[in-house]
């Protein structure tokens, strides 16, 4: 759905996604909008100007004159910064997700021929040669899917505020993230080596998770507002919570290369030695559903 402003009048263009028309299609009487989210994508806040000439009128006057996107169905492309309320008049920061490298989790490749992914095996053979060549440490087993892939921090990654400050307010903790990923590829676990069920699957074949917050449990989101010592996070001031994942591959990748053939292509990697890989690059969203901030994680899936 897109706001635009057209000479005076005010229109409100709204479409549907895929999903919306798949429910209106029923024809049941049962499609009700109950929720909806505001997202401003198009706007550069970095443009309000206070040192504008012609006075405090004029300061906003290029965000307002910011071009604005029409709405459009793919619902896996839109709104990546949706907008929220919060009442309270002295938040001078909001929360982000930060890839965390430490605690079991893998931050992005230097290897070449894996550099700027997190780089996953798909099956038995192409794990004991990433053991060669890259070092156990430097990629995720997704054939056995035991262990964390994947670890985000959620808080308020600034130095002007300590870590040792009392916990991010309700308002700005995460308790709940949605995480979605090509169902075709891969499907999640918590991080403790037990699946999670898919909440639905799109008909892009994009699978989203829905995990929540408890205090009993450690997986896969944990409360680390206490973890104050310096590396402990990535997120530099207060600290909410971290989200700790694995990733599972499917069938379809660990018995067949048809599906790198189709969608992705070849890369030699080098380390103590080289090889050359099938592989298919991916990304995970995951999105904190408190604040709605958005992290996409580049994943390379490969097969020897």
């Amino acid at each position: 759905m897109s706001f635009l402003d057209n000479s005076g009048d005010i229109i409100l263009d709204a479409v549907l996604t895929d999903a919306g028309r798949e429910r209106l299609a029923r024809g049941d009487g049962s499609f009700k909008i109950t929720k909806f989210a505001l997202g401003d994508d198009e706007i550069d806040y970095a443009l309000y100007n206070l040192d504008d000439p012609r006075g405090s009128a004029f300061f906003d006057l290029e965000i307002l004159q910011t071009p604005i996107l029409e709405a459009f169905t793919n619902n896996t492309s839109s709104m990546k910064s949706k907008l929220i309320t919060i009442t309270r008049t002295n938040v001078l920061y909001l929360p982000v997700l930060k890839l965390f490298d430490s605690a079991g989790g893998l931050g992005l490749s230097t290897i070449t021929g894996l550099a700027g992914t997190i780089p996953v095996s798909v099956d038995k053979t192409t794990n004991e040669s990433l053991d060669t060549i890259a070092g156990p440490s430097n990629f995720y087993n997704a054939e056995t899917a035991l262990g964390i892939a994947v670890i985000t921090d959620q808080g308020l990654d600034t130095t002007r505020i300590p870590p040792t400050e009392s916990g991010l307010p309700s308002d700005l903790f995460e308790t709940q993230y949605s995480i979605q990923m090509d169902n075709r590829l891969i499907s999640l676990t918590d991080g403790n080596n037990s699946a999670i069920d898919v909440s639905f699957i799109d008909d892009d074949s994009i699978a989203t998770y829905s995990v929540a917050y408890t205090t009993s449990a450690e997986y896969p989101i944990q409360d680390i507002s206490a973890y104050v010592a310096a590396g402990a996070s990535s997120i530099a001031g207060p600290r909410g919570t971290r989200l700790r994942i694995g990733l599972q591959a499917s069938i379809d990748l660990q018995d067949s290369t048809y599906l790198f053939t189709t969608l992705g292509s070849t890369t030699s990697v080098t380390g103590t030695g080289s090889e050359t890989y099938n592989y298919i690059d991916t990304n995970l969203r995951i999105i904190g559903l408190t604040t709605g901030y958005r992290i996409d994680i580049p994943v390379r899936l490969l097969k020897l």
